[in-house]
């Protein structure tokens, strides 16, 4: 029983999480096709091993285990692919959250009702909208505004959106202006996204430092001293060695483009 308990948590859970996603799969057909993918990734890394082993010498136990550990670490890729779609996604909405909360904001305060607002919102650019437009389709399925708004709220990755989908919904329910609350989050959410650029700022002054250190400076002085090493103990050098602290260089230079990237805050204030 307790078994049977946690696979229904772990099912509901990858449901979810793939409603989140906009994976447009049941838990069981994609649980089969991550399955399906694993064991056709194994069988090709225990095929190519094998001839690699009768080629080099390599002993035939290591057939079967790399087939094994590719299958494991293919399988556990695919699932966690799930997570890196959610997080993309969230990213995505938390860049036009603030621009979609505006123009819904302006709406609101032209004199439109907010079904008409949401409806216009829907229609605008922007990744944050598409979950207007879920509203909108929900409300003309037959479903509350109220509810949908609180599905909307419970399929969304972002946390930005969250807090604007809780206090429209929350304003509904209580009775009051919709406007105060919305203008209110979209104040917090504008805040946020400003400390979120002055950090940004402070550790991009580090890593500049660390950059002119590690991909200029070093590499040039380290160049100037090899080759000077070089000729006086007649050191034979060939366009090889070159070639290779060249591919370390782009190494490093890829892993800082890499980092500036990937501390980037994502706002569009």
């Amino acid at each position: 029983m307790p078994l049977k308990r946690s696979r229904q948590k772990m099912k509901a859970i990858l449901k979810k999480k793939l409603r989140i996603a906009g994976i447009k799969k049941k838990p069981e057909e994609y649980l089969k096709q991550t399955m399906r993918t694993s064991i056709l990734i194994g069988a090709m890394i225990t095929v190519f091993t094998f001839f690699l082993a009768q080629r080099r010498g390599i002993p035939i136990i290591a057939v079967p285990l790399a087939g094994i550990v590719f299958f494991f670490l293919a399988y556990t890729i695919l699932l966690r692919s799930v997570d890196a779609k959610i997080h993309k996604k969230a990213k995505n909405i938390d860049k036009d959250v603030l621009f979609a909360g505006r123009f819904l904001l302006i709406k609101l305060n032209s004199g439109k009702p907010l079904i008409n607002s949401l409806m216009e919102a829907s229609q605008s650019f922007g990744v944050a909208n598409t979950y207007f437009r879920e509203i909108i389709r929900n409300i003309e399925l037959g479903t509350s505004l109220e509810e949908a708004l609180e599905t909307a709220r419970d399929e969304c990755p972002s946390k930005k959106m969250k807090r604007v989908l809780f206090q429209i919904n929350n304003a509904l329910k209580i009775g009051i202006d919709v406007t105060q609350n919305l203008e209110a989050v979209l104040g917090e959410i504008a805040q946020e996204q400003l400390v979120e650029i002055q950090r940004y700022g402070r550790k991009l002054n580090s890593l500049t430092l660390f950059y002119m250190l590690l991909a200029v400076v070093v590499p040039s002085l380290g160049m100037t001293m090899f080759i000077v090493v070089a000729g006086l103990v007649a050191l034979n050098v060939t366009a090889s060695t070159f070639f290779v602290f060249a591919f370390f260089l782009l190494l490093i230079e890829l892993a800082f483009l890499s980092l500036f990237k990937s501390i980037r805050p994502n706002v569009n204030i």
